[in-house]
């Protein structure tokens, strides 16, 4: 039954807020136990407990640098030894960095690409090789975006950084179809998360428009509605993917953006 979850073992990284953390409740709805893989170990043991009391499933909280080989692999070994296996990875860590190409600081640009790019591979990598060794098959999302399609001014790290998760996911379905590992990738539009938010005032400043031109012609402009995507339509397209019983959906992309961007 597709979106049954039931005893299944999700690692969701930047689950501690925004939407890692939504798709972590409701995974959490449909029975799965989840681990909270973030930075702030703080937030995302006060985040498992809340999730463990709201649902009475197990969870797990861990920090996880993404671009931390080490602690990535050392957090999907504390994962196997306390649950015995990993069902799903959700690579989501993720951050913004507003800037034009000629003035983009060449630092912020690598570490965009080591959260993004690195991070997945990462985390990939560990959570892939538990999943052959114990045989019992595994479900890899990647949250992408829009702009793993699309491209927008003085985001051009994060739409190539997102364009190559594209490629990664597809990489990902041809190596992993022998061991029953799916792999696909959601593509939101803008969510009214903190990281968008934060957004708002930047690209105004950038563009030379108000905030509210921002939402409407910038963010929203090319919807078919002039909506917001929440977190609850990612989190339930991850529960989607997750559940899907065969690998007939791999190597795949879905958009959930009010129609931006219709393929």
């Amino acid at each position: 039954m597709l979106g049954n979850l039931k005893g299944k073992v999700a690692i969701i990284t930047g689950s501690a807020s925004g939407i890692g953390k939504r798709m972590a409740e409701k995974f959490a709805m449909h029975g799965a136990n989840v681990v909270i893989a973030d930075l702030n170990l703080d937030n995302a043991q006060a985040v498992a407990n809340d999730i463990q009391n709201a649902y009475k499933v197990e969870t797990m909280a861990i920090t996880m640098d993404v671009t931390n080989e080490a602690e990535v692999n050392a957090g999907v070994e504390a994962v196997v030894t306390k649950f015995g296996k990993i069902d799903c990875l959700i690579s989501n860590a993720g951050i913004q960095i507003i800037s034009p190409i000629v003035d983009f600081e060449y630092e912020k640009w690598k570490k965009l690409f080591e959260i993004h790019v690195h991070g997945a591979f990462l985390t990939t990598k560990a959570c892939m090789k538990k999943m052959i060794e114990k045989k019992n098959g595994g479900r890899i999302i990647v949250t992408g975006s829009v702009h793993s399609f699309e491209a927008s001014k003085d985001k051009a790290a994060y739409v190539t950084a997102k364009h190559g998760l594209l490629g990664f996911v597809r990489a990902i379905a041809k190596e992993g179809a022998p061991y029953n590992i799916s792999s696909n990738l959601i593509g939101p539009g803008f969510v009214k998360t903190p990281l968008v938010e934060k957004q708002i005032p930047e690209q105004a400043k950038s563009l030379g428009i108000s905030e509210e031109e921002v939402i409407k012609h910038v963010m929203l402009g090319e919807t078919v509605d002039g909506e917001f995507t929440t977190t609850d339509d990612v989190a339930d397209v991850a529960v989607f993917l997750a559940g899907f019983e065969s690998n007939a959906l791999t190597g795949q992309s879905l958009i959930v953006s009010h129609g931006w961007h219709i393929q």
